[in-house]
Protein backbone atom coordinates (compact mmCIF):
# COMPACT_ATOMS: atom_id res chain seq x y z
CA UNK A 1 0.00 0.00 0.00
CA UNK A 2 1.39 3.47 -0.75
CA UNK A 3 2.56 5.40 2.02
CA UNK A 4 -0.13 8.13 3.47
CA UNK A 5 0.86 11.76 3.10
CA UNK A 6 -0.49 13.78 6.36
CA UNK A 7 -1.23 17.30 5.68
CA UNK A 8 -2.07 19.88 8.37
CA UNK A 9 -3.96 23.09 7.30
CA UNK A 10 -7.03 23.15 5.51
CA UNK A 11 -6.72 26.42 3.66
CA UNK A 12 -5.95 27.04 -0.31
CA UNK A 13 -2.51 25.37 0.27
CA UNK A 14 -3.76 22.65 2.19
CA UNK A 15 -6.58 21.76 -0.02
CA UNK A 16 -4.74 22.16 -3.33
CA UNK A 17 -1.82 19.81 -2.16
CA UNK A 18 -4.30 16.97 -0.83
CA UNK A 19 -5.78 17.36 -4.38
CA UNK A 20 -2.60 17.00 -5.91
CA UNK A 21 -1.43 14.15 -4.17
CA UNK A 22 -4.51 11.77 -4.42
CA UNK A 23 -4.66 12.47 -8.04
CA UNK A 24 -1.49 10.36 -8.34
CA UNK A 25 -3.22 7.56 -5.88
CA UNK A 26 -1.20 9.06 -2.78
CA UNK A 27 -3.47 8.69 0.08
CA UNK A 28 -3.93 11.78 2.41
CA UNK A 29 -5.07 12.79 6.12
CA UNK A 30 -5.92 16.01 5.83
CA UNK A 31 -5.85 17.76 9.25
CA UNK A 32 -8.18 20.84 9.76
CA UNK A 33 -8.75 22.07 13.21
CA UNK A 34 -11.67 24.30 12.46
CA UNK A 35 -14.50 24.32 13.92
CA UNK A 36 -13.61 22.08 17.12
CA UNK A 37 -10.82 25.17 17.10
CA UNK A 38 -11.39 28.42 15.75
CA UNK A 39 -9.51 31.54 14.65
CA UNK A 40 -10.42 35.07 15.16
CA UNK A 41 -10.28 35.17 11.51
CA UNK A 42 -12.20 32.22 10.50
CA UNK A 43 -16.16 32.12 10.27
CA UNK A 44 -16.69 28.50 9.37
CA UNK A 45 -15.09 24.76 9.20
CA UNK A 46 -14.62 24.58 5.43
CA UNK A 47 -11.71 23.81 4.02
CA UNK A 48 -10.30 26.85 1.62
CA UNK A 49 -12.24 29.53 3.61
CA UNK A 50 -11.79 32.81 2.25
CA UNK A 51 -11.09 34.94 4.99
CA UNK A 52 -10.23 38.38 3.74
CA UNK A 53 -11.62 39.34 0.08
CA UNK A 54 -13.43 37.28 -2.37
CA UNK A 55 -11.16 37.89 -5.24
CA UNK A 56 -8.07 36.10 -6.89
CA UNK A 57 -7.14 39.22 -8.48
CA UNK A 58 -6.35 40.01 -12.19
CA UNK A 59 -7.19 36.53 -14.80
CA UNK A 60 -4.99 37.94 -17.53
CA UNK A 61 -2.92 35.76 -18.21
CA UNK A 62 -0.33 37.70 -20.92
CA UNK A 63 -0.13 40.75 -19.18
CA UNK A 64 -0.37 39.99 -15.44
CA UNK A 65 2.01 37.50 -13.23
CA UNK A 66 -1.28 36.13 -11.19
CA UNK A 67 -3.35 35.91 -14.03
CA UNK A 68 -0.16 34.02 -15.26
CA UNK A 69 -0.06 31.82 -11.98
CA UNK A 70 -3.93 31.00 -12.73
CA UNK A 71 -3.30 29.81 -16.46
CA UNK A 72 -0.31 27.73 -15.18
CA UNK A 73 -2.55 26.09 -11.93
CA UNK A 74 -5.33 25.60 -14.39
CA UNK A 75 -2.77 23.40 -16.58
CA UNK A 76 -2.04 21.51 -14.10
CA UNK A 77 -5.58 20.43 -12.99
CA UNK A 78 -5.57 22.67 -9.81
CA UNK A 79 -8.96 21.94 -7.45
CA UNK A 80 -8.67 25.74 -6.36
CA UNK A 81 -8.63 27.84 -9.82
CA UNK A 82 -11.54 24.67 -10.99
CA UNK A 83 -13.98 25.72 -8.41
CA UNK A 84 -13.03 29.49 -8.60
CA UNK A 85 -14.35 29.34 -12.28
CA UNK A 86 -17.26 27.08 -11.36
CA UNK A 87 -18.10 29.99 -8.82
CA UNK A 88 -17.27 33.02 -10.59
CA UNK A 89 -18.63 36.39 -10.10
CA UNK A 90 -18.73 39.11 -12.62
CA UNK A 91 -15.35 40.75 -11.86
CA UNK A 92 -14.27 42.53 -14.91
CA UNK A 93 -10.47 41.15 -15.87
CA UNK A 94 -10.41 40.12 -12.07
CA UNK A 95 -11.83 36.32 -11.09
CA UNK A 96 -13.85 37.05 -7.82
CA UNK A 97 -15.97 33.95 -6.33
CA UNK A 98 -18.72 33.07 -4.28
CA UNK A 99 -16.97 32.64 -1.28
CA UNK A 100 -18.90 30.62 0.46
CA UNK A 101 -20.21 28.33 -2.19
CA UNK A 102 -16.74 27.97 -3.16
CA UNK A 103 -15.61 27.15 -0.07
CA UNK A 104 -18.31 24.55 0.32
CA UNK A 105 -17.05 23.11 -3.51
CA UNK A 106 -13.69 22.26 -2.08
CA UNK A 107 -14.35 20.74 0.95
CA UNK A 108 -17.10 18.56 -0.47
CA UNK A 109 -14.80 17.54 -3.53
CA UNK A 110 -12.18 16.31 -1.15
CA UNK A 111 -14.48 15.08 1.65
CA UNK A 112 -15.92 12.82 -1.02
CA UNK A 113 -12.45 11.62 -2.41
CA UNK A 114 -11.94 7.87 -1.03
CA UNK A 115 -7.96 8.66 -0.55
CA UNK A 116 -8.85 11.65 1.69
CA UNK A 117 -9.11 11.30 5.49
CA UNK A 118 -10.09 14.68 7.08
CA UNK A 119 -9.45 15.06 10.33
CA UNK A 120 -10.66 18.17 12.99
CA UNK A 121 -8.17 17.28 15.69
CA UNK A 122 -5.18 20.27 16.18
CA UNK A 123 -2.06 19.04 15.39
CA UNK A 124 -0.25 20.53 18.37
CA UNK A 125 3.52 19.02 16.99
CA UNK A 126 5.54 18.69 14.23
CA UNK A 127 5.31 15.16 13.20
CA UNK A 128 8.58 12.62 14.40
CA UNK A 129 8.76 10.49 10.94
CA UNK A 130 6.39 10.04 7.99
CA UNK A 131 5.84 12.75 4.91
CA UNK A 132 4.26 15.70 6.12
CA UNK A 133 2.88 19.19 4.33
CA UNK A 134 2.83 21.69 7.28
CA UNK A 135 0.02 24.52 5.24
CA UNK A 136 -1.12 26.48 8.09
CA UNK A 137 -1.22 30.49 7.36
CA UNK A 138 -0.14 32.75 8.86
CA UNK A 139 -2.84 32.02 11.84
CA UNK A 140 -1.03 29.40 12.67
CA UNK A 141 -2.18 27.86 16.26
CA UNK A 142 -0.33 28.93 19.37
CA UNK A 143 1.27 25.20 20.20
CA UNK A 144 2.33 24.70 16.67
CA UNK A 145 3.79 27.93 16.19
CA UNK A 146 5.78 27.30 19.14
CA UNK A 147 6.81 23.59 18.19
CA UNK A 148 7.99 25.18 14.65
CA UNK A 149 9.39 27.98 16.42
CA UNK A 150 11.39 25.42 18.61
CA UNK A 151 12.71 23.53 15.48
CA UNK A 152 14.05 26.19 13.45
CA UNK A 153 15.58 28.21 16.22
CA UNK A 154 13.58 31.26 15.28
CA UNK A 155 12.22 33.86 19.21
CA UNK A 156 8.84 33.84 17.67
CA UNK A 157 6.60 33.24 14.63
CA UNK A 158 3.89 35.47 16.00
CA UNK A 159 3.92 38.84 15.68
CA UNK A 160 2.79 42.65 14.28
CA UNK A 161 4.72 42.61 10.94
CA UNK A 162 5.16 45.88 10.03
CA UNK A 163 6.83 45.73 6.36
CA UNK A 164 8.79 47.96 3.80
CA UNK A 165 7.24 48.88 0.51
CA UNK A 166 9.12 47.25 -2.42
CA UNK A 167 9.22 49.18 -5.69
CA UNK A 168 10.53 48.46 -9.41
CA UNK A 169 13.95 49.29 -10.17
CA UNK A 170 13.28 50.35 -13.64
CA UNK A 171 10.91 53.09 -12.34
CA UNK A 172 13.14 54.59 -10.26
CA UNK A 173 14.29 57.82 -11.89
CA UNK A 174 18.32 57.33 -12.12
CA UNK A 175 18.83 61.37 -13.03
CA UNK A 176 17.63 62.34 -9.47
CA UNK A 177 18.68 58.85 -7.55
CA UNK A 178 22.59 57.42 -7.19
CA UNK A 179 24.21 53.79 -6.29
CA UNK A 180 26.71 54.20 -3.39
CA UNK A 181 26.89 52.30 -0.37
CA UNK A 182 27.34 54.65 2.96
CA UNK A 183 31.34 55.52 2.90
CA UNK A 184 32.18 53.33 0.13
CA UNK A 185 32.12 50.44 2.16
CA UNK A 186 32.80 47.15 0.44
CA UNK A 187 35.63 45.17 -0.86
CA UNK A 188 34.27 45.20 -4.39
CA UNK A 189 32.35 47.76 -7.10
CA UNK A 190 29.21 45.76 -6.45
CA UNK A 191 29.48 46.37 -2.90
CA UNK A 192 30.21 49.83 -2.80
CA UNK A 193 27.21 50.48 -4.95
CA UNK A 194 25.05 48.16 -2.81
CA UNK A 195 22.40 51.14 -2.19
CA UNK A 196 20.26 53.00 -4.29
CA UNK A 197 19.94 56.49 -3.47
CA UNK A 198 17.43 59.39 -3.27
CA UNK A 199 18.00 63.08 -1.57
CA UNK A 200 16.29 65.47 0.11
CA UNK A 201 16.84 68.93 1.01
CA UNK A 202 15.79 70.45 4.80
CA UNK A 203 12.38 72.02 2.48
CA UNK A 204 11.40 68.34 0.55
CA UNK A 205 12.16 66.70 4.58
CA UNK A 206 10.21 68.93 6.09
CA UNK A 207 7.23 68.47 4.03
CA UNK A 208 7.65 64.92 4.14
CA UNK A 209 7.24 64.75 7.52
CA UNK A 210 4.10 66.48 7.44
CA UNK A 211 2.62 63.63 5.16
CA UNK A 212 3.95 61.31 6.85
CA UNK A 213 2.53 62.56 10.06
CA UNK A 214 -0.64 63.63 8.92
CA UNK A 215 -1.28 60.36 6.75
CA UNK A 216 -4.24 57.72 7.45
CA UNK A 217 -3.32 54.75 9.36
CA UNK A 218 -4.20 51.32 9.57
CA UNK A 219 -5.72 50.29 13.34
CA UNK A 220 -5.11 47.41 15.07
CA UNK A 221 -8.17 44.79 15.11
CA UNK A 222 -9.56 44.51 18.57
CA UNK A 223 -7.01 41.97 20.65
CA UNK A 224 -4.40 42.43 18.34
CA UNK A 225 -2.41 45.03 19.77
CA UNK A 226 -2.18 46.86 23.06
CA UNK A 227 -3.48 49.97 23.56
CA UNK A 228 -0.67 51.61 24.54
CA UNK A 229 1.92 52.10 21.27
CA UNK A 230 5.12 51.58 22.82
CA UNK A 231 4.12 47.87 24.10
CA UNK A 232 2.90 46.77 20.78
CA UNK A 233 5.16 43.81 19.44
CA UNK A 234 6.97 45.00 16.50
CA UNK A 235 8.60 42.43 14.08
CA UNK A 236 12.73 42.68 15.45
CA UNK A 237 11.88 45.75 17.18
CA UNK A 238 11.46 47.40 13.89
CA UNK A 239 9.41 50.75 14.42
CA UNK A 240 7.09 51.97 11.66
CA UNK A 241 8.15 55.35 10.32
CA UNK A 242 5.24 56.64 11.64
CA UNK A 243 5.78 56.01 14.81
CA UNK A 244 9.51 57.31 14.42
CA UNK A 245 8.86 60.94 12.76
CA UNK A 246 5.75 60.61 16.23
CA UNK A 247 9.00 60.98 18.54
CA UNK A 248 10.55 64.05 16.83
CA UNK A 249 10.87 65.63 13.38
CA UNK A 250 14.86 64.48 12.99
CA UNK A 251 14.71 60.93 14.38
CA UNK A 252 14.02 59.95 10.51
CA UNK A 253 17.33 62.02 9.89
CA UNK A 254 19.28 60.83 12.39
CA UNK A 255 17.68 57.21 11.48
CA UNK A 256 16.72 55.54 8.24
CA UNK A 257 17.49 58.68 6.50
CA UNK A 258 20.62 59.93 7.82
CA UNK A 259 22.75 61.69 4.99
CA UNK A 260 25.99 60.79 5.97
CA UNK A 261 28.99 58.86 4.07
CA UNK A 262 26.92 59.72 0.55
CA UNK A 263 27.78 61.89 -2.15
CA UNK A 264 25.44 62.96 -4.95
CA UNK A 265 27.32 62.51 -8.18
CA UNK A 266 24.07 64.75 -9.80
CA UNK A 267 25.16 67.46 -7.42
CA UNK A 268 28.26 66.92 -5.80
CA UNK A 269 28.85 70.27 -4.14
CA UNK A 270 25.39 70.08 -2.64
CA UNK A 271 25.32 68.26 0.83
CA UNK A 272 21.78 66.38 1.11
CA UNK A 273 19.64 66.99 4.18
CA UNK A 274 18.07 63.43 4.32
CA UNK A 275 18.71 60.28 1.78
CA UNK A 276 16.04 57.79 1.60
CA UNK A 277 18.09 54.77 0.89
CA UNK A 278 17.18 51.68 -1.38
CA UNK A 279 17.93 48.13 -1.35
CA UNK A 280 18.22 45.42 -3.73
CA UNK A 281 15.24 42.83 -2.90
CA UNK A 282 15.94 39.67 -5.23
CA UNK A 283 19.50 38.66 -6.50
CA UNK A 284 17.86 39.76 -10.55
CA UNK A 285 18.25 43.37 -9.32
CA UNK A 286 15.10 44.08 -10.00
CA UNK A 287 12.95 44.64 -7.08
CA UNK A 288 13.97 47.44 -4.36
CA UNK A 289 12.88 47.86 -1.00
CA UNK A 290 12.74 51.15 0.75
CA UNK A 291 15.35 50.56 3.78
CA UNK A 292 14.07 51.20 7.15
CA UNK A 293 10.64 52.19 5.58
CA UNK A 294 8.05 49.63 7.82
CA UNK A 295 4.77 51.55 7.50
CA UNK A 296 1.64 51.57 9.12
CA UNK A 297 -0.03 54.14 6.11
CA UNK A 298 -2.85 53.07 4.66
CA UNK A 299 -2.83 51.61 0.73
CA UNK A 300 -3.57 55.53 -0.69
CA UNK A 301 -1.73 57.45 1.29
CA UNK A 302 1.48 55.45 1.19
CA UNK A 303 1.93 56.07 -2.96
CA UNK A 304 1.05 59.51 -2.70
CA UNK A 305 3.53 60.02 0.72
CA UNK A 306 6.37 58.11 -0.89
CA UNK A 307 5.95 59.83 -4.50
CA UNK A 308 7.23 62.94 -2.55
CA UNK A 309 10.62 61.69 -2.62
CA UNK A 310 13.22 62.60 -5.21
CA UNK A 311 13.56 60.35 -7.96
CA UNK A 312 10.11 57.69 -6.45
CA UNK A 313 7.68 60.35 -8.45
CA UNK A 314 6.78 57.67 -11.30
CA UNK A 315 7.47 54.95 -9.00
CA UNK A 316 6.26 51.84 -9.18
CA UNK A 317 5.42 49.57 -6.77
CA UNK A 318 4.90 45.66 -6.14
CA UNK A 319 4.26 45.31 -3.01
CA UNK A 320 2.81 48.56 -0.63
CA UNK A 321 4.14 48.28 3.18
CA UNK A 322 1.34 47.50 5.87
CA UNK A 323 1.10 45.77 9.18
CA UNK A 324 -0.57 43.01 10.53
CA UNK A 325 -0.31 39.71 12.80
CA UNK A 326 1.69 37.35 10.53
CA UNK A 327 3.46 33.87 11.28
CA UNK A 328 6.06 32.58 8.17
CA UNK A 329 9.50 31.07 8.04
CA UNK A 330 12.84 32.77 6.96
CA UNK A 331 12.16 30.32 4.08
CA UNK A 332 15.56 30.93 2.01
CA UNK A 333 17.51 29.88 5.16
CA UNK A 334 14.65 26.81 6.28
CA UNK A 335 13.84 25.27 3.31
CA UNK A 336 15.48 23.29 0.54
CA UNK A 337 14.99 23.47 -3.16
CA UNK A 338 11.98 20.43 -2.62
CA UNK A 339 10.31 23.20 0.07
CA UNK A 340 11.37 20.68 2.99
CA UNK A 341 12.63 21.76 6.14
CA UNK A 342 16.38 21.30 6.13
CA UNK A 343 16.48 20.07 9.86
CA UNK A 344 13.51 17.63 8.92
CA UNK A 345 13.29 16.42 5.71
CA UNK A 346 10.46 14.51 5.85
CA UNK A 347 8.51 17.31 6.65
CA UNK A 348 7.45 20.17 3.47
CA UNK A 349 6.11 23.79 4.50
CA UNK A 350 3.76 25.45 1.96
CA UNK A 351 1.44 28.69 1.92
CA UNK A 352 1.67 31.85 3.41
CA UNK A 353 3.55 29.90 6.26
CA UNK A 354 6.52 29.66 3.80
CA UNK A 355 6.46 33.72 2.94
CA UNK A 356 4.00 34.26 -0.07
CA UNK A 357 0.93 36.36 0.06
CA UNK A 358 -2.16 36.12 -1.22
CA UNK A 359 -5.21 33.29 -2.18
CA UNK A 360 -3.32 32.07 -5.43
CA UNK A 361 0.31 32.18 -4.26
CA UNK A 362 -0.95 30.10 -1.64
CA UNK A 363 -2.94 27.56 -3.32
CA UNK A 364 0.03 27.51 -6.22
CA UNK A 365 3.03 26.55 -3.15
CA UNK A 366 0.16 24.01 -1.73
CA UNK A 367 0.24 22.61 -5.81
CA UNK A 368 3.86 22.36 -5.95
CA UNK A 369 4.53 20.62 -2.17
CA UNK A 370 1.73 17.90 -2.89
CA UNK A 371 2.73 17.46 -6.41
CA UNK A 372 6.70 17.28 -4.87
CA UNK A 373 5.65 14.80 -1.84
CA UNK A 374 3.65 12.32 -3.89
CA UNK A 375 6.22 12.41 -6.24
CA UNK A 376 8.85 11.42 -3.48
CA UNK A 377 6.55 8.86 -1.82
CA UNK A 378 6.09 7.12 -5.07
CA UNK A 379 10.09 7.02 -5.67
CA UNK A 380 10.28 9.38 -8.52
CA UNK A 381 12.07 13.03 -8.56
CA UNK A 382 10.42 15.83 -10.41
CA UNK A 383 12.61 17.56 -13.20
CA UNK A 384 13.22 21.28 -11.58
CA UNK A 385 10.82 23.50 -11.73
CA UNK A 386 11.62 26.39 -14.57
CA UNK A 387 12.29 29.54 -12.72
CA UNK A 388 10.51 31.47 -15.98
CA UNK A 389 7.43 30.02 -14.96
CA UNK A 390 5.29 31.52 -12.16
CA UNK A 391 5.43 28.66 -10.24
CA UNK A 392 8.92 28.58 -10.50
CA UNK A 393 9.61 32.41 -10.03
CA UNK A 394 7.96 32.24 -6.78
CA UNK A 395 9.74 28.81 -5.10
CA UNK A 396 12.92 29.97 -6.26
CA UNK A 397 12.66 33.54 -4.26
CA UNK A 398 11.47 31.54 -1.46
CA UNK A 399 13.70 29.20 -1.19
CA UNK A 400 17.09 31.23 -1.62
CA UNK A 401 16.00 33.80 -4.49
CA UNK A 402 15.32 36.23 -2.13
CA UNK A 403 17.63 38.29 0.69
CA UNK A 404 17.59 35.82 4.16
CA UNK A 405 17.92 38.99 6.01
CA UNK A 406 15.27 41.06 4.68
CA UNK A 407 12.61 38.82 3.58
CA UNK A 408 9.23 39.04 3.66
CA UNK A 409 5.38 38.11 2.29
CA UNK A 410 5.13 38.59 -1.09
CA UNK A 411 2.75 38.28 -4.38
CA UNK A 412 3.91 36.87 -7.35
CA UNK A 413 4.91 39.79 -10.09
CA UNK A 414 7.09 39.81 -12.84
CA UNK A 415 9.93 41.50 -11.08
CA UNK A 416 10.71 37.73 -9.51
CA UNK A 417 11.18 36.68 -12.97
CA UNK A 418 14.65 36.89 -15.09
CA UNK A 419 14.61 39.52 -17.53
CA UNK A 420 14.10 38.70 -21.31
CA UNK A 421 16.88 39.70 -23.15
CA UNK A 422 16.66 42.17 -26.04
CA UNK A 423 13.33 43.82 -25.01
CA UNK A 424 12.84 47.64 -23.78
CA UNK A 425 12.66 48.41 -20.07
CA UNK A 426 10.92 51.27 -18.74
CA UNK A 427 6.74 51.48 -18.95
CA UNK A 428 6.45 52.06 -22.72
CA UNK A 429 8.09 48.33 -23.30
CA UNK A 430 5.63 47.25 -20.84
CA UNK A 431 3.31 45.43 -22.92
CA UNK A 432 5.85 43.15 -24.87
CA UNK A 433 7.83 42.61 -22.18
CA UNK A 434 4.76 40.75 -20.05
CA UNK A 435 3.76 39.54 -22.94
CA UNK A 436 7.21 37.58 -23.44
CA UNK A 437 7.52 36.83 -19.72
CA UNK A 438 3.99 34.88 -19.78
CA UNK A 439 4.91 33.37 -23.88
CA UNK A 440 8.11 31.93 -22.27
CA UNK A 441 6.46 30.02 -19.27
CA UNK A 442 3.44 28.73 -20.66
CA UNK A 443 5.78 26.81 -22.71
CA UNK A 444 8.46 26.07 -20.15
CA UNK A 445 5.32 24.69 -17.81
CA UNK A 446 3.86 22.98 -20.59
CA UNK A 447 7.23 20.89 -21.27
CA UNK A 448 7.56 20.20 -17.41
CA UNK A 449 3.94 19.09 -16.96
CA UNK A 450 4.65 16.71 -19.94
CA UNK A 451 8.00 15.55 -18.41
CA UNK A 452 6.02 14.36 -15.03
CA UNK A 453 4.08 11.68 -15.41
CA UNK A 454 2.74 11.06 -12.03
CA UNK A 455 -1.22 10.68 -12.68
CA UNK A 456 -2.68 7.58 -11.10
CA UNK A 457 -3.55 4.87 -13.40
Amino acid sequence: MTQSLHIIGGGMAGSEAAWQAVQRGVPVTLHEMRPKTGTFAHRTGDLAEMVCSNSFRSDDSEQNAVGLLHWEMRAAGGLIMEMADRHRLPAGGALAVDREPFAAAVTERLRDHPLVTLSQDEVAALPASGPTIVATGPLTSGALAGAIAAETGQDSLAFFDAIAPILYFDSIDMSKAWMQSRYDKGETEEERTAYLNCPMDRDQYEAFIDALLAADKTEFKPGEASSAPDTTPYFDGCLPIEVMAERGRETLRFGPMKPVGLTNPHQPDVKPYAVVQLRRDNKLGTLYNIVGFQTKMKYGAQTSVFKMIPGLENARFARLGGIHRNTFLNSPTLLDDQMRLRSRPHIRFAGQITGVEGYVESAAMGLLAGRLAAAEILGERLPAIPQVTAMGALIHHITGGAEARTFQPMNVSFGLFPPVEGLKGGRRGRKDRYKAYTDRAKAAWTDWLAATRLDAA
